[in-house]
C-alpha cells in the first residue's frame, strides 16, 4: 500500500494529485500566483467539491475569495507524491515504446532519473540510446546502479520474467506497459498501463455518442 494511503490519504485521491500538479505547473508558467478550486477543478476535469476534499486530505485549505497559492500547493503535492525525491529508474525493452520513454523529458521534471536501459536482444545490447548504453540483465549490478522504479516495455511473453528479475534486483515499484497481469510478492507495487483497454473504452464512448445521435435524428 502506498505511504500516502497508510497515512489516511485515499488511493483515489493519490491518483488525482498528478493531474492537479500538471494544471498547477501550467498555470504557474503563465505567471499566475493564485488559483481557485473551481478553476483547478475545471482544468483538471473533476468537480470543485472533489478538489477541495482531495486537498483537505493533504491538510491544504484555500482562502475563501482568494484561492490557493500555486507555488505552495505545487510543493505540497510534489512532496506528498514523493516527487521531490530522486527516483532512479530502469526501462526494460528497447522497442519503439521503450525508446520513446527513454527520451521523455517529463520524467526528469518529476524526479525520475533514467539510470539504465535493458534489453535481451544481442543486436541492441551495447548500443547507445539517448546517452545511455543498453545492457542486459546479466551485466546489471544493483549495487553499482541502484534502481527504485522499473518500467516494463516488453512484449507480453517476456513481462512476467522481467518482473521477476526486477524484484530480484530489489525493485519495489513497477510500471507495466505489457498487457499482462503480473504476479509479484507483497510489498511490490505495480501500475498497469494497458493502451488497448484505454482505446477500447474510448471506442465504446464514441459508439454510444453515434447511437445517441442516430436516435436523435430518428426522433
Amino acid at each position: 500500500m502506498a505511504e500516502s494511503a497508510r497515512r489516511g490519504v485515499p488511493e483515489a485521491t493519490v491518483g488525482r494529485l498528478p493531474g492537479y500538479l500538471r494544471v498547477l505547473t501550467e498555470v504557474d508558467e503563465c505567471g499566475r500566483t493564485l488559483i481557485s478550486s473551481d478553476e483547478l477543478a475545471q482544468l483538471a476535469g473533476v468537480r470543485s467539491a472533489q478538489v477541495r476534499k482531495d486537498l483537505s486530505a493533504l491538510g491544504s485549505y484555500g482562502v475563501r475569495g482568494v484561492g490557493y497559492d500555486i507555488t505552495r500547493l505545487s510543493d505540497q503535492i510534489a512532496a506528498e507524491l514523493g516527487l521531490s525525491n530522486d527516483h532512479p529508474l530502469v526501462i526494460v525493452g528497447m522497442g519503439n515504446l521503450g525508446r520513446a520513454l527513454a527520451s521523455y523529458s517529463g520524467l526528469a521534471t518529476r524526479g525520475f532519473r533514467v539510470v539504465a536501459l535493458v534489453d535481451n536482444d544481442p543486436a541492441v545490447v551495447g548500443t547507445d540510446v539517448h546517452g545511455l548504453t543498453v545492457r542486459s540483465f546479466d551485466t546489471f549490478d544493483p549495487q553499482r546502479t541502484p534502481v527504485a522504479v522499473g518500467v516494463i516495455a516488453t512484449p507480453l511473453a517476456a513481462a512476467q520474467s522481467v518482473a521477476d528479475k526486477l524484484v530480484e534486483l530489489g525493485v519495489h515499484s513497477i510500471l507495466n506497459f505489457a498487457p499482462a497481469v503480473l504476479r509479484v510478492p507483497a510489498g511490490v507495487h505495480v501500475r498497469a498501463v494497458d493502451l488497448a483497454t484505454e482505446l477500447a473504452i474510448l471506442a465504446f464512448h464514441a459508439h454510444q455518442q453515434r447511437l445517441a445521435q442516430v436516435r436523435e435524428d430518428v426522433g
